[in-house]
């Protein structure tokens, strides 16, 4: 087993001695709808070491993907935050009420999600976006929580996303989110599986260089939830840590652990500047 073992280790590491040296993303630019320009490249925060520039996992996927992002009506993603904003102003529950019933306009949650996850400052939890919709669902509407990654869930993510679309992601690190995001951190660098690879292996030493076909990002989750081609449909941060973790031969976490709590938060730190994309569209 051991000789399986390093031999896999070494394949992996064979495959990106070999890799063409694409160490540099391209040079277009992401304007939505003609009009809403994103910041795709900008310095690194000054929590990165080693790392002098940023940029968003838009900047390294192919042209035809790209098109797809630069007006809402070619983005696929649209239809299930079309059916979001229907769900947004839908009564459900046993309260008889909907979002809409606390939040007139969904326009009020503009800058939100830029800074998520964060401390809740009652419970001292870190929360993230989906905590928030499920804590109104089941104690204010009485209705029932939504499944992780489902499309109503992600959908409602990408919804309220939307709304700080084009703001510069800026997650708190410090303070009492100090903790969580170490905790994040010490994840990102820690190797996993039988495959011996952590996060830093492909989204930052490796960036830029293939990989089984596809151009490797830095791992930016200023786009997500995302449309994902390959699977044809928005996914969760939580869904892309685990198929990653689990690409490393390793057991992964759960979608909504404590564990992928505390690697949302520092992997959106090490996004801190670029725009909001919500909802990317990535292969």
């Amino acid at each position: 087993m051991k000789t399986l073992k390093t031999l896999s280790v070494s394949l992996v590491a064979m495959s990106f001695a070999v890799a063409p040296a694409l160490a540099d993303p391209d040079d277009d630019q992401l304007v939505i709808n003609d009009e809403l320009e994103m910041v795709t490249e900008t310095d690194a925060p000054a929590h990165l070491e080693g790392v002098g520039t940023i940029y968003s996992g838009w900047r390294f996927r192919s042209d035809e993907t790209q098109s797809l992002q630069l007006d809402d009506f070619d983005n696929p993603g649209m239809l299930t935050v079309d059916a979001a904003a229907d769900a947004f102003a839908a009564v459900d529950g046993s309260a008889g009420e909907s979002c809409a019933s606390c939040h007139d306009d969904v326009e009020s949650f503009a800058g939100l999600s830029a800074t998520m996850p964060k401390v809740d400052e009652e419970t001292g939890k870190l929360v993230t976006m989906e905590d928030q919709i499920n804590s109104c669902r089941t104690e204010r509407m009485g209705a029932d929580a939504w499944k992780w990654s489902g499309n109503d869930m992600q959908g409602m993510v990408a919804l309220i996303g939307m709304q700080s679309r084009g703001m510069p992601v800026n997650v708190a690190i410090d303070g009492a989110a100090a903790p969580f995001w170490e905790q994040g951190k010490d994840m990102y660098y820690t190797r996993y599986g039988q495959l011996e690879l952590s996060c830093a292996n492909c989204h930052e030493d490796n960036y830029g260089m293939m990989i089984r076909a596809d151009h490797l990002s830095q791992g930016q989750t200023n786009g997500f939830p995302t449309y994902r081609l390959k699977q044809a449909k928005l996914i969760s941060r939580h869904n892309r840590f685990r198929g990653c973790i689990r690409d490393t031969r390793a057991e992964t976490f759960a979608e909504g652990s404590d564990e992928f709590r505390a690697l949302e938060l520092y992997v959106a730190s090490r996004g801190n500047g670029l725009s909001v994309e919500t909802p990317a569209v990535r292969q």
